[in-house]
């Protein structure tokens, strides 16, 4: 076996603080990151020239770029993970385009000898109704005969690359012996905007767990860094909801204006209604133009 497998990262290299574990032998490292809230509000600002610079001022520009989809000032900022992701999961990674991917080589270096083998609660058959995702439960004999072949196809796909390796035949052309559940490491760094598509699509339930997984992770380390920003994301996309015209029409026609007068004279003045869903004076009065209230 080459020296250049000693080169691989573990999670024992990386673990702290900016590092998460994710599945068996896998990781996410946030590495650097460029900006903060109060840059992404600055970018805004420039287009009209002045403005106020208080933290709270910050948030209710944020939110309002956030709600009205003004994403450009969110291009400002940047995050860079390091992260070790078997292959297959990986391809999902590198469908979001407008990233930057840097991935180790297998025709330069030599390849892992890791493998990801799922955990039992993973283990599901088929979904009927969805034909890229799983459902429903496996018994416990089936799951440990699916487990005992993938551990006996990895161990013997990497055998196989070995001895191909001490046959020497190039290296570049040894690793298409290796299945897809091989790890492998690349670099990875978007904006912000982009970053948070990202987690819009590969966080949410039905995408495949090992990539919420990995999002979730990617998410947890950026948060901080830009607390205001996630928070409007999480408000307006994450946990919001986009209607089409047809849903305001219906929406407008089932709206019980009396009643909402009624509740709105109950919290006494648009102030106690702020208080009570934590908006901006501008965000209620949206809501009131959007239904006629």
């Amino acid at each position: 076996m080459s020296d250049d497998k000693s080169k691989w990262l573990t999670w024992k290299d990386v673990q702290g603080d900016n590092a998460r574990q994710v599945l068996d032998h896998g990781f996410v490292v946030l590495i650097d990151h460029m900006g903060s809230d109060s840059d992404i509000a600055e970018a805004a600002r420039i287009s009209y020239g002045k403005g106020t610079k208080s933290i709270n001022d910050d948030r209710n520009l944020i939110r309002y770029l956030m709600r009205h989809q003004h994403t450009t000032p969110f291009e400002m900022c940047e995050v860079k993970f390091m992260i070790k992701m078997p292959i297959f999961i990986m391809r999902q990674l590198v469908r979001h385009r407008t990233a930057s991917i840097n991935e180790y080589s297998g025709r330069y270096s030599e390849m892992s000898d890791e493998f990801y083998i799922p955990g039992g609660e993973y283990l599901a058959p088929q979904s009927q109704t969805n034909r890229q995702g799983r459902d429903g439960e496996m018994d416990s004999g089936t799951k440990a005969r699916v487990l005992a072949r993938m551990q006996h196809v990895s161990r013997v796909s990497y055998d196989e690359y070995q001895n191909q390796l001490e046959d020497d035949l190039s290296r570049e052309l040894a690793r298409i012996t290796l299945p897809l559940n091989n790890y492998t490491i690349i670099y990875w760094k978007a904006n912000l905007k982009n970053f948070l598509h990202l987690i819009h699509l590969r966080a949410d339930s039905h995408a495949q767990q090992e990539i919420q997984d990995f999002a979730n992770a990617m998410y947890e380390l950026a948060k901080p860094l830009f607390p205001l920003a996630c928070e409007a994301w999480e408000d307006y996309q994450r946990d919001g909801m986009h209607l089409s015209r047809q849903e305001v029409e219906m929406l407008r026609v089932m709206t019980d204006k009396e009643k909402w007068l009624s509740y709105a004279n109950g919290q006494r003045d648009d102030k106690g209604l702020r208080g009570k869903f934590g908006i901006s004076q501008r965000e209620l009065d949206e809501f009131r133009s959007k239904f006629g209230l």
